[in-house]
């Protein structure tokens, strides 16, 4: 989160018209170093850690961090962070789901039916075999796994292998973009800029590293049938977080996320 906020402080705020090239280009170079050098120090997926480190996140006389804190440790113990690459919902979302699977049972021979037959609803919407193939095969591979019932540090293992997980983060990216443009006519409500939702789902929602927000999470969570309860901590009034579950109504949620403006973390009970 200090690399990403050392970004916006050290970009210019504006250019002439002969130096806005070299600016922007000076701005790309920069972030890619940031970004290396956060691949470099953090995990894609960290260890489950005790709540409480995120104290050690915010200065104790700011009350109002330091407040909602407390209240998200009365419901939540654990902690997983991840890797503050504009993918973390996705990765985060994907792992715990998964991790969740571990037991096997009724719902991963579910999740596993869902999957399979996912790459078809994708082709039959126009998505081209040929790029999506290596995305659902590795997708599905990862279920695979899970079936065996893994240890948490053997799936942990495979979540933080670079192409395993960013494959995965890809196929999770394909399946938001189908939902949302199968469905256009609702999600095209909440679309801003003008913008058709297939445009959206190109520039926002099948980019590598593009932040997700509430159209991708309620996308998403519909598209697999899963529940996905967020808490949202930010420095809004109040010293509670406040919680959405995804899709609205839906229960018992079966993930659980933390978002902090920019970033999702895992919660665990």
């Amino acid at each position: 989160m200090a690399a990403e906020e050392s970004v916006r402080r050290q970009q210019p705020s504006d250019c002439d018209g002969g130096n806005c090239l070299t600016s922007d280009e000076a701005i790309i170079a920069q972030q890619d170093r940031i970004q290396q050098e956060i691949a470099g120090h953090t995990p894609l997926l960290s260890e489950r850690l005790e709540l409480s480190v995120l104290y050690q996140e915010y200065a104790p006389e700011d009350q109002v961090y330091q407040d909602k804190i407390k209240d998200l440790h009365r419901r939540y113990n654990h902690i997983r962070r991840t890797r503050p690459d504009g993918n973390c919902f996705y990765r985060a979302f994907g792992f715990s789901y998964l991790e969740a699977l571990l037991g096997g049972g009724p719902e991963l021979t579910r999740f596993k039916e869902v999957s399979l037959h996912s790459k078809d609803e994708l082709i039959r919407q126009g998505f081209t075999e040929f790029t999506i193939e290596d995305f659902h095969n590795t997708f599905m591979d990862l279920i695979a796994i899970v079936e065996k019932r893994p240890t948490i540090s053997e799936l942990l293992a495979a979540f933080n292998e670079q192409t395993v997980s960013d494959y995965v983060v890809v196929y999770l990216r394909l399946l938001t973009s189908g939902h949302l443009q199968k469905d256009s006519i609702f999600y095209q409500h909440f679309i801003e800029g003008g913008r058709s939702v297939k445009e959206f789902c190109q520039q926002e929602v099948e980019p590598m590293c593009k932040e997700s927000d509430h159209i991708h999470i309620i996308a998403l969570s519909q598209a697999l049938n899963v529940s996905i309860q967020v808490e949202y901590m930010d420095r809004g009034d109040g010293g509670t977080t406040v919680a959405h579950v995804f899709p609205e109504g839906s229960d018992p949620p079966q993930v659980f996320l933390l978002y902090r403006p920019g970033h999702y973390d895992i919660l665990y009970k």
